[in-house]
């Protein structure tokens, strides 16, 4: 057991992506955290869609269009985006398998220093160069997220692939063009008029399960959303993403990037999706058509493969 003498302040600042800070330790670092060591519906997880079980009634998700204010920081283990608290046009989300109205509140990127790591779920066992996570908060039934992360049904999160494009997403620009800005632990800059309906490629079409926040305290109170079309970041893009870095100006320390979580096994939980596979072509395998999934002519465990042909277009 280790044990570490940290003021009660200074928890959130402590933990880390490796090391005796890391994933495996956070459950021993803080007691209100022991659900990363203990729980049993544990995020993120690898998505085998031969086992995805297709839900007719599973209708899309909804997301107000208005746009939102709200800042960008470096906090030393990720980038985060956190919507203005006084913001008088709250972006509200629901359908789906939610059967309440959640409040965005945030957005976590997780992203690696080289392409072929990065994304914290992986599609059958093919991790993306990045994932984008939105979070809200069960706005019917808690008056917060510090409040609904503790409690049932209290938290959704909305899983973006991230893929390599020739194009940047005009709307996910906003928050690329100020990466720069943002290269050292503390550093902070406003972000206006962003619409994350816009910034959301495809809401119709996506896998669900029931998890956990993926950072400390690992909390099984998330209903998990993986959608089925990528958002695209250039080379450019990623290259000024993957400059920022993990501490202050004055000691930078390693790179802020491969920030993800190890996968968590999946246990008995079901993985739910509105992805009708039976009217494939291709009976018998879960194919993913164009247009409407991460588009494939088949999948197969061969990493190669996945990298070269089944990757996310």
């Amino acid at each position: 057991m280790f044990f570490f003498s940290v003021g009660c302040d200074n928890w959130q600042e402590w933990w880390t992506y490796d090391g005796i800070s890391g994933p495996g330790y956070w459950g021993l670092m803080n007691p209100q955290w022991n659900m990363c060591s203990k729980g049993r519906r544990q995020s993120p997880i690898n998505i085998e869609p031969d086992k995805l079980l297709f839900d007719p009634y599973l209708n899309g998700i909804n997301v107000d269009k208005h746009k939102v204010n709200g800042v960008l920081y470096n906090t030393g283990q990720s980038l985060v985006f956190r919507v203005d608290k006084d913001t008088k046009h709250p972006v509200n989300i629901s359908g789906g398998p939610l059967a309440y109205r959640y409040q965005f509140e945030e957005i976590y990127i997780h992203y690696g220093t080289e392409n072929r790591q990065g994304s914290e779920h992986q599609i059958y066992g093919y991790t993306f160069p990045a994932e984008i996570q939105l979070y809200g908060f069960n706005k019917e039934l808690y008056h917060n997220m510090s409040e609904a992360q503790h409690k049932p049904q209290g938290i959704v999160g909305i899983s973006l692939m991230v893929q390599i494009g020739n194009k940047p997403d005009d709307e996910f620009r906003i928050v690329t063009n100020v990466f720069p800005k943002v290269k050292y632990k503390g550093a902070s800059t406003p972000i206006k008029h962003i619409s994350i309906r816009t910034m959301l490629p495809d809401i119709d079409h996506f896998m669900t399960y029931e998890g956990s926040t993926t950072h400390p305290g690992c909390w099984e109170t998330t209903v998990w959303i993986l959608l089925n079309k990528p958002i695209y970041m250039t080379k450019s893009e990623f290259y000024h993403l993957r400059l920022l870095m993990q501490g202050p100006e004055e000691s930078p320390k390693a790179p802020l990037g491969n920030n993800a979580r190890p996968i968590q096994p999946l246990h008995q939980r079901t993985i739910r999706t509105n992805i009708n596979f039976a009217n494939s072509k291709h009976k018998g395998c879960p194919t993913m058509e164009q247009n409407l999934h991460y588009r494939a002519n088949k999948w197969s465990t061969n990493v190669k493969d996945l990298h070269s042909s089944h990757a996310l277009h």
